[in-house]
């Protein structure tokens, strides 16, 4: 039995399931910041006691991501060790700044925020829910880069044994296709952040337990919800511009083959 479709597989149901939770993770990153920022500016015990909830949340959510992304990072070696020889000195290199440098920094940083309120000035908790949303918002991009590269190759030159080794950092680092990739991912993990935390709070609302937490959490979860999913559309259509502008030919190759399908039927 030929054994691609299993690695195939595998991958596919690893990477399906870890991405379930970072999602939600990035979402609530963004959401926890606008807590942490209301009830700084409107001095409002509610808000910030919805935002250590949903901090607690963050930090279980994190944990579960972490779990279920270890294999993946293994599953790069023993599901498709040929593509990670071959690509292995551009792609590693931001797999290893993910959890090098972001991930590193937001994992700090979330341990200050749950458990340093009572030593910290309310203002040095706020920067640390901060330091929370741009590690994992970078740890995010890092990742988006790496998956650019396989769409999209830049900044790289085959080397004397045909293997890929970066040219140009920059070039890599910047690729168009990881930049509205990532804008489209983040928009996506804020519109799952936020419906989350809109739901929670009309659970609340219908069980009458909470009622201040319960309408913060409506407000700002419809508000960033309806932004987000704004911003998403708004992206579709850049993504699809920057697929036509990159890769024409396999824009082609999909619209003949929608247009056979809609012929046989």
């Amino acid at each position: 039995m030929d054994a691609l479709p299993w690695h195939r597989f595998q991958f596919a149901f690893t990477i399906t399931y870890h991405y379930l939770f970072p999602q939600l993770t990035m979402g609530l990153a963004l959401l926890i910041v606008v807590f942490k920022a209301l009830a700084l500016k409107l001095k409002s015990s509610d808000y910030d006691e919805v935002a250590s909830f949903w901090g607690r949340i963050f930090a279980i959510n994190f944990a579960v991501g972490v779990v279920t992304g270890i294999p993946m990072e293994f599953e790069f070696g023993t599901n498709w060790a040929r593509f990670s020889s071959y690509a292995g000195g551009i792609i590693g290199m931001t797999l290893a700044m993910e959890g090098m440098i972001a991930f590193f920094a937001e994992s700090a940083f979330l341990g200050l925020f749950l458990f340093g309120k009572k030593k910290l000035t309310p203002g040095a908790h706020f920067f640390s829910a901060v330091m929370i949303f741009i590690g994992s918002w970078i740890s995010g991009y890092f990742i988006i880069v790496t998956n650019a590269f396989m769409h999209h190759p830049v900044g790289y030159v085959l080397a004397a044994n045909g293997d890929l080794r970066l040219a140009d950092f920059w070039a890599y680092v910047l690729n168009p296709w990881a930049i509205w990739e990532y804008l489209h991912t983040m928009s996506a993990a804020v519109i799952t952040g936020s419906f989350v935390v809109t739901a929670v709070g009309a659970y609340w609302t219908l069980m009458n337990q909470y009622a201040e937490h319960a309408r913060r959490c409506l407000k700002v979860g419809v508000i960033f919800g309806g932004k987000g999913t704004a911003a998403s559309k708004m992206k579709a259509l850049q993504d699809a511009r920057v697929e036509v502008a990159t890769t024409p030919g396999e824009v082609v190759e999909k619209v003949s083959q929608a247009r056979a399908q809609l012929v046989k039927r």
